[in-house]
């Protein structure tokens, strides 16, 4: 079986419905891919009837490119209306979409993608041809067979594009009986999270809970006779979370053969059970990991002891290539490896640097690229999944919204633009094209009586930026407890181009960590972070800590937090 997500077909030309999927290429000798000049994924990600979203993805296979523009004709009457990550415009029913000046380069081999939305009447049928600087990437619909139909269902053992598509999601019953026994929280206690592997001990279970084959046979009964998914938080590297305390593990630095050996090792056997084969098991590979060793080592002024040493023994790259390839290997595991989140990896020094990270470790240990399915952004974090007041292009009394003390610069200022940019420099230095990204949204929902209704007042960019942002911590390096945040958006699949879903992989009530020192058997420390009183320190600009009094330690319940989540929901709770 193919590890790759979907292949694109050389030879030939699908044109499918609205709902469907166009991949072609021009005609040329039976399989030779070489010889097809471009090829082109063009997907209509949602469709209401009088408008549709559309993602298009270009892979160039002739000579290298430092800008391009590709061309198409619609046979019907559908107009565009904006896009993202290109400039696409329309004449009659003639569309060009020409690079942006941060993804022009479009290596030999490269891939790189953009989305649009538009609208329509009658007909929403898919482009049959498709130029790339002149250059005819398909021809017609014809071959000598007819390619397989995506729309059909998948075969069963086969990995399909995206996991979340046509399938329920697991409901932990342990979370959610914790939800249920909270006043009001039966509103969400069916809602699906995520399944923390944080130690070894939670393979088979800690103090009687649940281990991983209980949530597995569970996993079996909710799913029935449907497709179900079953999300687990890979979460045990050596010297885990270098730049913080409060959910450091039970490995040393140096302990890289235990976590192959005692954690990875048992996970892949239990995950390869024929047993399981019928669930689409979801691994969400190591939070908080790579990206500390870009931003938290030497020479950079929010440096750590501990990930300098982290860096330079290997681990946390070791660690997770081989993660990737054992469980890459069980044919319904889907690996999504985490990115951090925007306030964290989207500023220029931080994003390019952390997608080669993400290369590097991907290809560490006998891993390969085919191994990753996808990335997931702000797990565990708190950042807002779309600013609606405010964009870095804004200028307000002469300076550029990038020039405020809340965006400092950064280019992103929510995970949605964020996820979607990164799944594209992920594709340009070689991932899959097809890959996806999850965002957290558990808890970045930032609703209730403080959320603002407009951008702020004019009267300096930082009125302006503060005035209207849905995020209203003191700053986007807070992670802890953070005052104020609300769930946010219920699971969901597909909302967007490039995303596959919407997911709480954090359960909503488990605290981040404790507001103040707590004698516990689980390796984890106390982080100032954690403790209201806290001024701060350079990884979040010297800004008070923003975080909940009376935290317990990370992963226990904190029925305090999960009450202010649900009153400050977005959307609200009915």
């Amino acid at each position: 079986m193919s590890r790759t997500r979907t292949a694109l077909l050389a030879a030939m030309a699908l044109v499918a419905g609205a709902t469907g999927t166009a991949i072609a290429a021009v005609p040329g000798a039976a399989g030779a891919a070489a010889a097809v000049p471009c090829t082109v994924d063009y997907k209509v990600q949602n469709d209401w009837g009088s408008g549709f979203t559309a993602s298009v993805t270009i892979t160039n296979n002739s000579a290298a490119k430092s800008s391009w523009s590709l061309q198409w004709s619609y046979a019907g009457n559908q107009r565009i209306t904006s896009g993202w990550n290109a400039k696409v415009s329309q004449s009659g029913a003639n569309v060009t979409a020409a690079n942006e000046s941060y993804n022009g380069t479009l290596a030999t081999g490269g891939s790189t993608s953009f989305g649009f939305q538009g609208t329509y009447s009658g007909s929403n049928a898919v482009p049959a041809t498709f130029t790339l600087d002149g250059v005819t990437c398909n021809v017609d619909s014809g071959g000598p067979t007819d390619p397989p139909d995506p729309t059909d269902p998948p075969e069963p053992g086969d990995r399909v594009n995206n996991p979340y598509d046509g399938a329920k999601v697991y409901v932990n019953p342990e979370w959610s009986a914790k939800a249920a026994a909270e006043p009001g929280g039966s509103r969400i206690a069916n809602q699906p999270t995520g399944v923390w592997l944080d130690r070894t001990a939670a393979i088979n279970g800690v103090n009687g809970g649940m281990g991983l084959r209980d949530h597995l046979d569970e996993a079996l009964t909710q799913k029935g006779s449907g497709e179900l998914v079953i999300q687990l938080v890979i979460y045990n590297l050596p010297g885990r979370d270098c730049a913080a305390l409060a959910s450091n593990g039970e490995l040393g630095p140096t302990e890289i053969d235990r976590y192959k050996t005692e954690y990875i090792d048992p996970i892949a056997e239990i995950l390869s059970d024929p047993k399981y084969a019928s669930l689409r098991i979801v691994t969400t590979v190591e939070i908080d990991s790579l990206p500390n060793l870009v931003t938290n080592v030497s020479p950079r002024p929010t440096a750590t002891e501990n990930c300098d040493v982290m860096k330079a023994n290997g681990n946390y790259v070791k660690g997770v290539g081989y993660a990737l390839n054992k469980l890459g290997d069980v044919s319904n595991v889907y690996n999504y490896v985490d990115a951090g989140h925007h306030g964290w990896l989207g500023w220029d020094d931080n994003f390019g640097a952390s997608a080669q990270m993400f290369k590097q470790a991907a290809t560490a240990e006998g891993a390969t690229v085919a191994d990753v399915h996808g990335f997931i952004a702000n797990t565990a974090n708190y950042s807002a999944l779309k600013e609606d007041h405010f964009s870095v292009n804004d200028n307000v009394a002469g300076k550029s919204v990038r020039e405020s003390k809340w965006v400092s610069w950064n280019r992103y200022v929510d995970e949605l633009s964020y996820a979607q940019a990164l799944r594209n420099q992920l594709v340009s230095i070689g991932f899959d094209s097809n890959i996806g990204m999850l965002i957290d949204t558990s808890r970045n929902g930032w609703g209730g009586a403080n959320r603002p209704t407009g951008p702020g007042a004019t009267t300096s960019v930082d009125t302006y930026v503060d005035g209207g942002r849905y995020d209203r911590r003191f700053n986007t390096g807070n992670w802890c407890n953070q005052a104020g945040a609300g769930l946010g958006e219920r699971p969901k699949a597909s909302p967007e181009p490039g995303i596959d879903a919407y997911v709480w992989m954090k359960p909503p009530g488990e605290s981040d960590g404790a507001s103040e020192p707590i004698d516990n058997d689980e390796g984890k420390g106390f982080d100032r972070m954690c403790d209201p009183t806290y001024t701060g320190n350079p990884r979040n600009d010297n800004n008070m800590s923003g975080a909940l009094d009376n935290a317990p330690i990370s992963g226990h319940w904190f029925s305090a937090q999960f009450q202010e989540l649900m009153k400050n929901a977005y959307p609200p709770l009915s």
